[in-house]
C-alpha cells in the first residue's frame, strides 16, 4: 500500500464562520443551502453545486475550524463518499472534478486521517492512487481550460505526494505547463474573459510550483513566465477592494486566495508591481487616489464561452477604497435559465442599451437559446492620459446592424480619484447607417428610439434623488458621499438586484438610470460622479458583512 510522503498547504483559503455553519447542520454551497447533520450531501439542484460538493470544496472550510467536530465531520462524509461513488462512477467522475478533489483529498489527508484506523487510512490511500490511475488515463480528455489544468494539477500532486509516483513528476508538470500555456495568452488573460476563473488558474499553476520549490525541485522557466504573466492580469482586473472585476459569469473572488496567489508569485519571481491604467484581457482600467474604473473593452467571448459571454461591452464598474459603487448585477445561472439570460444582458451592466435590445443578442432555441451571438465586431480603446487626469475612448458597433448606431464612450478619472466624468454618445455615421437609423426612427413615427443609461450600485449603498430631481446622493456604508450628476435629461433611481453566488437569493439593490430618445444622427450625454465627502476619519472601513447572515437572505 503506498504511503504520503509530504502533504502540501491548502490551495485555498477556508472561512471559519462557514465550518461553524456546517458544524450546524447548514453547508451554504453555490447558493444552495443543505442539511450536512449527518455527513455532506452529495446530492443537490444544480450542476456547479454538484461540482463543489464532489470537489470537497468545503474542506477547507472545516479546516478553517480544525477541532474535533470537524474533522470527525470531514471524515465521516468521505466515507459516505467512498461508500457511494469511490468505485469509479458517479457524478464525480470527470477528468477535472476528480483532480480537484484529489488536491483537496492530499491538501487535508491528515485531517481526514488522524484518529481512524488502519484499514480506514488504508482505503484512503487506495483512493488516492484510484483517483491517479483514473487521470493518468483520462486526464488528456478533460476539455480545454480549467478542468484540463486542474486534471494534471492533481496528477502533479500525486507525484509530488504519494509513495511510488515520484517518476510521473516530470510528466504530470510538462502536462501542466501545456495544459497553461494553450490557455494563458501573452498578456496574462484566457480567452474566457472571466477574471474569477484566471484567478483559479492561477491559485491551481501558483500552488504546484510552491510545493515543488518547498520540496527542492527545479522549476520550469515556463511555469514562472505563465505565473508571471497571469499574475499580472489579476493585479490589474482587482479593484481597490481587493475583490475582482465581476465580468462574464465571474464574481469577485475570494480576497484571501488571491492575495496567497499573489505572495507565491512574488516570493518565486520578484517584480516590483506597476499598475495604475492599462488594458489587459479585454478590460481597460483607470486607477487614481483611492479609485478603481475597470471597463468590458474587448467583444464578448462568443467563441470560447458563448453560454457564459455578457453583452456587457462598454460596461465599467467603480470602487472607492473597500467600497464598490458602481457594479454589475453578477451571474444568474444558477438560479435557472430566465435569471442566467436577464444577468447576461446589457440592461443588467453599467453601460448604456437602447430599449429592448442588447450589445449582443441571444439566438436559438432550447439550451440554445443561451446562445450570445451577434456581437460587436469592432471595439475601440485608447487612453488619453494628461497630468491632472487617467482617461480612455471607447466605441463598439453592436447597434449598428439594428439600429445604425454606433456607441461611443468616454470617461476620465481625475488624478485624485475623487472624480469620475462620463460622455456616452449614440452616432449614425457613414451612408449605411443613417439610411439603417432612418428606418427604424420611421417606425416610432418621429418620436424618437428609447434608450437608457444605467449605473447599477451595490446594494449597501443608499440613494436618493436631489436638486430638483438633477443630482443622486449615494451614501456608501463606509459613511463616505458621492453625487451624480445629469441635467437636462429624465433622471431616475429604480430598482436594481446584485447576484453573489455565495447567497440563495438575489439581493436587492438600485440603479441610476437616464433616459433618452435618440431622433437625430448624433445623441449625446454627459455625467459626472463626484466624491463630496470622504469617510469619516473616526471611522475605519473595515466592517464585514456577516456570512452567518447568508442563509437568512
Amino acid at each position: 500500500m503506498s504511503a504520503l510522503i509530504a502533504q502540501p498547504a491548502p490551495r485555498g483559503t477556508g472561512q471559519f464562520a462557514r465550518g461553524k455553519q456546517m458544524l450546524a447542520g447548514n453547508l451554504l454551497i453555490a447558493g444552495e443551502l443543505l442539511d450536512c447533520g449527518s455527513g455532506v450531501p452529495f446530492k443537490a439542484q444544480t450542476p456547479q453545486a454538484v461540482d463543489a460538493l464532489h470537489g470537497f470544496d468545503w474542506l477547507d472550510h472545516l479546516a478553517a475550524v480544525g477541532d474535533r467536530d470537524a474533522r470527525i465531520l470531514a471524515q465521516q462524509s468521505l466515507a459516505n463518499w467512498l461508500a457511494q461513488y469511490g468505485r469509479g462512477a458517479g457524478p464525480g467522475w470527470v477528468p477535472g472534478l476528480a483532480g480537484r478533489r484529489l488536491l483537496n483529498w492530499i491538501s487535508h489527508a491528515l485531517l481526514l486521517m488522524q484518529g481512524q484506523d488502519k484499514a480506514f487510512q488504508d482505503r484512503f490511500l487506495q483512493a488516492l492512487a484510484h483517483h491517479a490511475v483514473f487521470l493518468t488515463r483520462r486526464a488528456h480528455r478533460a476539455p480545454p481550460g480549467l478542468a484540463r489544468i486542474e486534471a494534471y494539477c492533481g496528477l502533479l500532486y500525486t507525484a509530488l505526494s504519494l509513495e511510488g509516483w515520484e517518476v510521473r513528476r516530470e510528466t504530470a508538470l510538462r502536462a501542466l505547463i501545456a495544459a497553461a500555456e494553450a490557455q494563458i495568452g501573452p498578456d496574462g488573460g484566457i480567452a474566457r474573459r472571466n477574471p474569477e476563473e484566471l484567478l483559479e488558474i492561477v491559485m491551481l499553476l501558483a500552488g504546484a510550483l510552491r510545493v515543488m520549490h518547498e520540496q527542492g525541485h527545479a522549476i520550469d522557466t515556463r511555469a514562472l513566465d505563465l505565473l508571471a504573466r497571469a499574475v499580472g492580469a489579476l493585479r490589474m482586473l482587482r479593484h481597490a477592494d481587493g475583490g475582482l472585476a465581476r465580468f462574464h459569469g465571474g464574481g469577485r473572488g475570494n480576497e484571501a486566495d488571491l492575495v496567497a496567489a499573489l505572495a507565491v508569485h512574488d516570493a518565486l519571481n520578484p517584480a516590483p508591481p506597476h499598475l495604475g491604467a492599462g488594458q489587459v484581457m479585454g478590460f481597460a482600467r483607470l486607477a487614481a487616489g483611492r479609485s478603481t474604473v475597470i471597463i468590458d473593452a474587448a467583444p464578448p467571448p462568443i467563441q470560447a464561452a458563448p453560454r457564459r459571454a455578457h453583452a456587457s461591452t462598454l460596461a465599467f464598474e467603480l470602487t472607492s477604497n473597500r467600497r464598490p459603487l458602481i457594479v454589475s448585477c453578477g451571474d444568474g445561472t444558477r438560479l435557472g435559465l430566465d435569471w442566467q439570460r436577464a444577468s447576461r444582458a446589457s440592461a443588467s451592466h453599467s453601460t448604456l442599451s437602447i430599449d429592448g435590445y442588447s450589445s449582443a443578442r441571444f439566438t436559438g432555441s432550447g439550451r440554445n437559446r443561451l446562445m450570445l451571438t451577434d456581437a460587436p465586431q469592432h471595439v475601440g480603446c485608447e487612453f488619453r492620459h494628461t497630468s491632472y487626469s487617467r482617461a480612455v475612448a471607447l466605441s463598439h458597433d453592436g447597434y449598428l446592424g439594428s439600429h445604425g448606431l454606433e456607441h461611443t464612450r468616454f470617461l476620465d478619472l481625475s488624478a485624485d480619484g475623487r472624480v469620475l466624468s462620463g460622455e456616452d454618445m449614440l452616432l449614425a455615421t457613414g451612408r449605411a447607417a443613417r439610411k439603417r437609423f432612418d428606418e427604424v426612427l420611421a417606425r416610432t413615427h418621429g418620436a424618437g428610439i428609447p434608450f437608457k443609461l444605467r449605473f447599477h450600485l451595490h446594494p449597501d449603498i443608499e440613494a436618493s434623488l436631489d436638486m430638483n430631481d438633477t443630482a443622486v446622493s449615494i451614501v456608501l456604508r463606509s459613511g463616505e458621499v458621492w453625487v451624480f450628476r445629469a441635467s437636462g435629461y429624465e433622471l431616475a433611481v429604480a430598482p436594481s438586484v446584485y447576484l453573489e453566488k455565495s447567497r440563495l437569493k438575489p439581493r436587492p439593490g438600485q440603479q441610476i438610470v437616464l433616459s433618452l430618445r435618440a431622433q437625430d444622427y448624433t445623441s449625446q450625454i454627459n455625467w459626472s460622479l463626484a466624491k463630496a465627502q470622504e469617510t469619516p476619519l473616526a471611522m475605519r472601513d473595515t466592517v464585514q458583512d456577516n456570512p452567518l447572515a447568508v442563509p437568512g437572505h
